[in-house]
């Protein structure tokens, strides 16, 4: 299983990006997967979610309007498209995979990183303010 997140970068307020995961190892189809968002000192935060099998999105309040989640199961890869950034977007992105937890995830857990099993190792945004 591998999970290799790109596309972070430096880009000013307002504008967009769009990170990519491509996932190895699973059938997305069948598990959910998540991005996650992760500054120093601090613990990682949900930001998005989908499960394609439950047909479910869900969003931060944070982010939602300005952040879409998608998969192109082609290219075994999860996108989150990111626009209207602001500097308290900055933070290090990283997407997980819930396959042995995946029962467990309600649309009130969803954003906990406990319910991950699998792992990236990130890609660092950075908004100046």
């Amino acid at each position: 299983v591998q999970l290799v997140e790109s596309g972070g970068g430096l880009v000013q307020a307002g504008g967009s990006l769009r990170l990519s995961c491509v996932v190895t190892g699973f059938n997305l189809d069948d598990y959910a997967v998540a991005w996650f968002r992760k500054t120093p000192g601090q613990d990682q935060v949900g930001v998005s979610y989908t499960s394609k099998r439950d047909s479910v999105i869900y969003y931060s309040g944070s982010v939602k309007g300005r952040f879409t989640i998608s998969i192109d199961n082609a290219k075994h890869t999860v996108y989150l498209q990111m626009k209207d950034l602001k500097p308290e977007d900055t933070a290090t992105y990283l997407c997980g995979v819930s396959a042995l937890r995946y029962s467990r995830i309600t649309p009130t857990s969803w954003h906990k990183p406990w319910n991950y099993d699998y792992w990236g190792l990130g890609t660092q945004v950075t908004v100046p303010s």
